[in-house]
């Protein structure tokens, strides 16, 4: 950085290069600009083994499979402190300050990897110094990793390596070094100015006070000591965050933040931590647990906003060799040389043999903070809680498990009590989240579908009943699990709600920020040319895609089938309102996928299970700009008409009645909170006095 200050240009050849590197040399880069200065990179492309396999089959598509792997880089900002970093590099491409080129091995149609790592910096005067080694330029390379680099200057008796280093850059930047293809990609800097320039100019005011980073916050200017847990500046809590943090610490450092979606729950939890590790004399091991890899990245965004170096620990994580660094920090943290630890991991990685041995060994002032907490209610996930932690979190928005007394026992034995309760109500009245209008779609059963929920749920009745005939219980219960399954998926994939789809969907075909909820199910398809003429079920969620594209809707898929990449494109196209009106989804936005933008969703399958259907109610009532109020059309499947149902014996109301009693309640949930309350109650009413739905039958289900 002081080098950097006082030149007027940084020429640098290095295998790879991060945004991460420029704010790692903030005030080194505002020398070199106030000097007028240039940057010049020569990097290399992280090729994968297909782009290699591609270059190989056709040599002369080079350029542009490289181009394409570049772009692909080019992912969505994981919050706002890599979105203002993301900005300074592209104000940086857009005032010329910065200019790169893109280096490749080339041999006998074989491409290798760019592995040189020298770089220049020249001042004013024509003095030069000159180094090389190990070092990328990354933070990593600057704050972590274990380098050896050379440094020569051109005032001395090294001149004539530093001129050997000079030539040897300029024959790469002018393309004519034997071996060494040196290409210039304009599309790829033209595209990272359009996706990432927020401001037009270079800005450094987001990074001077806060560390930026997203995986470490080397170079940061404030008062605060590296890796000590600490409330960043521009961050205020709210009364309802100090009010559950204060609990908690006169809970003993145990308890559960019950907080509804979109209320702060990480935030809050990331405070907690601080003001734990200040009571103990900033002497504090955190193990956070997440469901999911997508949740840990979202984690760790925040975790080093709150002043922490954390541990990635998943199967894919990107952090290298994440298993030795937990080793390595557990056992400096158990004999005292280290005073702080932080390790971010999903559920799966926690419940590994690896990650609780080291869990084990963890010994003295350790805190879990276990996020959608009522995922670990479940016996074998609440036996790898370790129980010798002394300080416990929970998190979640639906703490109590459905139908599971047991597990929902289990939690609060092991966290403890409710330190906050933050419900949906409270957080639209506050302004939270957004008001919503709700319209329940009423779809019914055919006679077929009719025929088999009746003999679907005689099958599961016997099974219930002869659930406790000693050694066969297990056996019975798996079985009337897979009964129950079998009928959800038949009241999902009911015929009827395709054409209501439609039907609803025409006042918004040319409307945008739209979602479609569909049911993990398939539905008959007679257009589904696959297979043969009698085989003619496909996946509801691809029938409905193909249905909304025939309405001349640009839509896409939303699910575990789309890598990250691709899920953060569809987001920011999405969001922009551009390329995508509508997505369509199962499941995977349940837990922690985040689409503000979202202002009109169509629920055609609902869990009876309230935690899934209040945590898709919540990512629809995210708030968004210009965002003033959602719309939920939520499908409501009957067994019978209303306007028939009296045409049926009682026996056969009596068996269906169960599903309408689910609908109900979830009517009733939906509707309480909604603008136009009066008018789902109206639809409520009818329901319950067509089928003698009584106060006992809603009670029944409480207590199922």
């Amino acid at each position: 950085m002081p080098l950097l200050s006082e030149s007027v240009l940084y020429r640098r050849a290095v295998g790879f290069f991060s945004s991460t590197a420029l704010i790692c040399l903030t005030e080194g880069i505002k020398g070199l600009l106030k000097n007028g200065g240039k940057m010049e990179v020569i990097a290399s492309p992280r090729l994968s083994d297909e782009d290699l396999a591609a270059i190989r089959d056709g040599f002369e598509r080079r350029n542009e499979i490289i181009e394409a792997c570049l772009l692909r880089e080019l992912s969505e900002p994981k919050g706002r402190f890599e979105e203002a970093r993301l900005n300074l590099l592209s104000n940086l491409i857009a005032t010329g300050v910065l200019t790169f080129k893109i280096a490749v091995l080339e041999s006998g149609g074989e491409v290798g990897m760019f592995h040189e790592k020298l770089g220049l910096m020249y001042d004013s005067d024509g003095n030069v110094v000159a180094f090389s080694g190990s070092m990328n330029e990354t933070a990593n390379a600057y704050h972590l990793n274990y380098e050896s680099v050379d440094v020569y200057t051109s005032w001395s008796s090294d001149v004539e390596r530093v001129y050997d280093k000079q030539a040897a850059f300029s024959a790469m930047w002018g393309d004519y070094e034997p071996g060494i293809t040196v290409l210039e990609f304009q599309k790829v800097s033209n595209e990272i100015i359009r996706r990432y320039r927020k401001t037009n100019g270079i800005d450094f005011h987001d990074f001077e006070a806060t560390p930026v980073d997203a995986e470490y916050s080397g170079g940061e200017k404030n008062s605060h000591q590296a890796g000590l847990p600490y409330i960043p500046d521009g961050i205020e809590l709210r009364p309802y965050q100090e009010e559950a943090i204060d609990t908690w610490v006169n809970y003993g450092y145990c308890g559960i933040f019950d907080m509804a979606t979109g209320t702060g729950k990480t935030f809050t939890a990331l405070a907690a931590i601080c003001r734990l590790s200040a009571d103990l004399a900033q002497k504090l091991a955190v193990v956070i647990v997440c469901p999911y890899q997508h949740l840990v990245e979202q984690w760790k965004e925040d975790i080093v906003c709150f002043g922490m170096h954390p541990i990635v620990c998943y199967s894919t994580s990107k952090q290298k060799d994440w298993r030795g660094r937990v080793k390595l920090q557990v056992d400096g943290f158990t004999i005292g040389v280290l005073d702080q630890v932080c390790i971010v991991t999903t559920n799966a990685t926690f419940a590994t043999d690896f990650m609780q041995e080291q869990i084990i060994r963890l010994k003295g002032n350790c805190l879990i903070v276990v996020d959608e907490a009522h995922n670990f209610g479940a016996t074998r996930q609440v036996r790898t809680l370790p129980q010798h932690f002394p300080y416990r979190l929970a998190l979640s928005a639906t703490i109590e498990r459905y139908g599971d007394q047991s597990g929902t026992q289990k939690l609060f034995d092991y966290f403890g009590d409710k330190c906050i309760e933050y419900t949906l109500s409270d957080a639209i009245k506050n302004k939270m989240l957004t008001p919503y209008f709700y319209h329940p779609v009423c779809v019914y059963l055919n006679g077929e579908e009719l025929e088999k929920y009746l003999e679907l749920s005689k099958k599961i009745g016997k099974a219930i009943a002869s659930s406790g005939n000693g050694s066969v219980t297990a056996y019975v219960s798996e079985y009337a699990k897979m009964l129950l399954i079998k009928r959800a998926r038949l009241v999902a994939a009911a015929s009827g709600k395709l054409p209501a789809l439609i039907q609803q969907m025409k006042p918004y075909i040319n409307d945008s920020h739209i979602l479609v909820y569909c049911g993990a199910t398939t539905v008959n398809d007679p257009e589904y040319n696959e297979g043969s003429p009698d085989e003619t079920d496909r996946r509801q969620i691809d029938v409905v895609v193909r249905l909304l594209q025939q309405q001349g809707m640009k839509v896409a898929k939303f699910t575990s089938e789309e890598d990250s990449i691709k899920r953060s494109e569809l987001k920011r196209s999405f969001s922009e309102g551009r390329h995508h009106q509508a997505l369509v989804a199962i499941r995977c936005l349940d837990e922690g996928v985040n689409i503000p933008g979202i202002r009109t969703a169509f629920i055609l399958a609902s869990s009876v299970n309230p935690k899934e259907y209040i945590q898709r109610r919540g990512r629809v009532l995210r708030r968004a700009p210009g965002k003033k109020y959602a719309e939920i059309y939520d499908f409501i499947t009957l067994p019978i008409s209303l306007n028939h149902i009296d045409d049926f014996d009682e026996d056969i109301i009596k068996t269906s009645k169960s599903l309408a009693v689910r609908e109900v309640a979830r009517m009733k949930d939906f509707a309480g909170l909604a603008l136009n309350s009066f008018d789902a109650d109206s639809l409520t009413w009818q329901i319950i006095d067509a089928y003698g739905i009584t106060v006992e039958d809603e009670r029944n289900l409480r207590n199922e």
